[in-house]
């Protein structure tokens, strides 16, 4: 359901490319002429967006960067507001797309780790373990202010500063989660799809929860989530509905 004018998406996809700057100044130049606002990651690994304004300039600028093969897979996560959430746009290209700092972590060259469905989900939270019988558990791979802001029930959360905390807070913990289905999660799926690569590294059972915190909510409504998702723009959190916690 539509609440307000102004469009924002979340998209996120891990593709090599070989010629991200001429990517961030074609991609600044279309935003910039749509009058879009936000913040375009680029890096050697893929792409990680976060764009808002007026629906039709939103799905000009997506379609546009959809006809180039390597983009052709991203899928937006789309929630509305009655104001602009972003002051400004950026477009940059980084080292890492969401910095971990392990740099034989390579999402893009590497098969994707697997992606557990909201509705499965929900059906092993139900049922209280996984299809095979083994405990279930949330693993949160955002910060700890996010965390403070809405969680999924009993999630571990090892008060991460930074996401390049993640690693050295897994090689601590490892042994708590062996013989557990681990489920990790975060905002939009960017951060649980490399965490859930290096869970598989340490020989554990692991998913990345599919679209993140965004879109369990989009697809579930929240259940056994408690609390609301913290975003990185002027709406500062978002209910279950996608609507701004007032």
């Amino acid at each position: 359901m539509q609440h307000g004018p102004i469009l924002n998406i979340s998209c996120y996809l891990f593709v090599s490319l070989a010629d991200t700057a001429a990517l961030r100044d074609r991609l600044h130049a279309r935003a910039e002429a749509l009058g879009l606002k936000g913040t375009v990651l680029l890096a050697e690994e893929g792409i990680n967006l976060f764009l808002a304004g007026p629906a039709a300039d939103v799905n000009t600028w997506v379609a546009e960067l959809r006809s180039d093969p390597r983009f052709a897979a991203l899928t937006p996560k789309e929630s509305w507001s009655e104001h602009q959430p972003f002051q400004r746009l950026k477009v940059k290209v980084k080292g890492e797309i969401i910095r971990m700092n392990r740099p034989t972590v390579r999402p893009d060259q590497a098969p994707r780790a697997p992606a557990l469905p909201a509705a499965t989900l929900v059906r092993w939270l139900d049922q209280g373990h996984d299809d095979d019988g083994r405990e279930v558990v949330m693993l949160d791979t955002r910060n700890g202010f996010e965390v403070d802001h809405g969680a999924f029930d009993n999630a571990i959360d090892w008060r991460l500063h930074k996401f390049s905390d993640f690693p050295d807070a897994l090689a601590a913990h490892r042994d708590e989660l062996a013989g557990k289905t681990v489920v990790s999660y975060c905002t939009g799926g960017i951060r649980c799809e490399k965490a859930a690569m290096v869970l598989e590294d340490h020989g554990l059972i692991a998913w990345q929860l599919d679209g993140g915190i965004l879109k369990y909510f989009e697809e579930t409504g929240g259940k056994h989530y408690h609390g609301g998702c913290f975003v990185f723009d002027e709406r500062e959190s978002l209910a279950p509905d996608l609507t701004p916690v007032a």
